[in-house]
């Protein structure tokens, strides 16, 4: 008996089957990847991760830790800083560099949370912003962490959240600004299509 994908007696392929699993591996070895699994337990037929998707991934994966699991708006917004067809899904690449970016700022968010707070207030948030080279103004800073923090402490969640909105804002003016000076001119709807889209 041959197996989908197996030779048969007198050559060739069988082509029947069951198939594989959603988004089937699209390179050699991504069946072999740990993340994969994760990937592959929530993705579509389409083999795309959308905003719930990623919610369950994330949270089945564990990797908030001890935190709590990120919200819709969060996942959201991962999404919309990755997605690069403009899908409003993310195929296993994206994923993975998904997963590699949000791994970096939970080791960074645990570095600044010096009281082990589960938290980071307004003097870590600063500090945080500026190890990873924003420069901006304290009224900036406050602004921030007004939007992101209740009662001045920010979780977890809303800093990836607050990471997730500065990268792909701060994205869209580079691209903007070609003299690299800190300058750029916007149409009204250029500016709304670049704020709305993050």
């Amino acid at each position: 008996m041959a197996f989908p994908g197996q030779p048969v007696p007198g050559g060739g392929f069988y082509q029947g089957g069951y198939g594989g699993a959603p988004g089937g591996p699209a390179f050699p070895g991504q069946a072999q990847d740990p993340l994969y699994g994760y990937f592959a337990a929530v993705a579509g037929q389409d083999g795309q991760i959308d905003a719930d998707e990623l919610q369950r991934c994330l949270t089945q994966s564990g990797i908030a830790g001890a935190y709590k699991p990120f919200n819709l708006e969060t996942c959201r917004l991962m999404i919309s800083m990755l997605d690069r067809d403009m899908s409003g899904t993310l195929g296993f690449n994206e994923f993975k560099e998904l997963w590699a970016v949000v791994n970096g700022w939970k080791q960074h968010f645990v570095s600044f949370d010096n009281d082990r707070s589960g938290t980071v207030d307004r003097q870590e948030l600063e500090k945080a912003l500026m190890n990873m080279g924003f420069r901006l103004s304290p009224q900036a800073v406050t602004a921030i962490t007004r939007r992101y923090s209740t009662r001045g402490k920010i979780t977890f969640d809303d800093y990836i959240a607050c990471c997730v909105k500065l990268r792909a804002l701060t994205e869209c003016f580079r691209r903007r600004d070609a003299s690299q000076q800190g300058f750029v001119n916007f149409q009204y709807d250029d500016f709304i299509q670049c704020v709305m889209s993050v």
